[in-house]
């Protein structure tokens, strides 16, 4: 009986997690107008009514893009800031170090609700550029605090090797230090898209006219559920999960 407890809470705790998200994929292959039972399928129906429809393409579209570019400019930033405190002795790094990582505990509403008001005090229009600048604000300490903690003697090790050979920063940096965090570095790009390219609250603040694919869901909520938005979700799914599997498949390869 013992043996068996664990191997019961193990599958009541995926039941748990997945059967939420199976549930709408399930019914983003209902056939009929409403994701409800019984179940009447498989169509392919909302799929293409979704993939056809240009206002949600061009939503995911922009989704992807914001995602692209806040998370790589979230991980150049985190990557030089980690770099910076980890082999440089500044006064008051563990200061900056705890303001680096505050964010992380501040309510995405908050931090919206701040840059609304400084973007638009300063002059700048609501648009995908003040979403991009809003993921980066969020996902920047994320993608500190994973590369900072993957900065460890080993690297240090070989950088000093590198310079005594006779290499500039530069290339330490280019050549030593960023392959040998590659894991970490894709670690925190990957969690940094998954985090951008589904968040609401900030993108829904900053965005007037070009809006990401969660404001466009969140805007068809309005009028009721339907097996479309599942078709919608379960593509969100589907990408997140293909984001995942990347950062494993990365992680894996540098490990073997």
């Amino acid at each position: 009986m013992m043996r068996i407890l664990p191997w019961l809470y193990l599958i009541a705790a995926f039941v748990f997690i997945y059967l939420p998200v199976g549930t709408l994929v399930l019914f983003s292959f209902q056939d009929g107008r409403l994701p409800v039972p019984p179940f009447n399928g498989p169509s392919l129906r909302w799929y293409s009514d979704v993939l056809g429809d240009a206002r949600l393409t061009g939503a995911l579209v922009n989704s992807v893009g914001v995602a692209f570019v806040a998370s790589t400019i979230a991980v150049t930033l985190g990557f030089l800031a980690a770099y910076g405190l980890a082999r440089h002795s500044l006064p008051g790094s563990a200061l900056i170090r705890g303001l680096l990582i505050a964010p992380l505990t501040v309510s995405y509403l908050i931090v919206g609700l701040g840059l609304l008001i400084v973007l638009t005090r300063s002059g700048f229009g609501l648009s995908l550029v003040t979403a991009g600048i809003g993921h980066v604000v969020i996902n920047l300490p994320l993608a500190f605090a994973i590369i900072y903690a993957a900065m460890g003697a080993q690297q240090q090790n070989a950088e000093r090797a590198a310079r005594d050979l006779g290499a500039n920063e530069a290339r330490v940096i280019l050549l030593v230090t960023v392959p040998m965090l590659a894991p970490a570095i894709g670690a925190a790009f990957f969690l940094s898209m998954t985090f951008s390219w589904d968040e609401f609250i900030i993108a829904f603040l900053l965005t007037r006219f070009d809006v990401t694919l969660p404001v466009e869901i969140w805007s068809l909520l309005r009028s009721g559920l339907s097996p479309r938005l599942n078709a919608i979700g379960s593509l969100v799914f589907l990408i997140s999960v293909a984001f995942v599997l990347l950062l494993e498949l990365l992680i894996l390869r540098k490990r073997k």
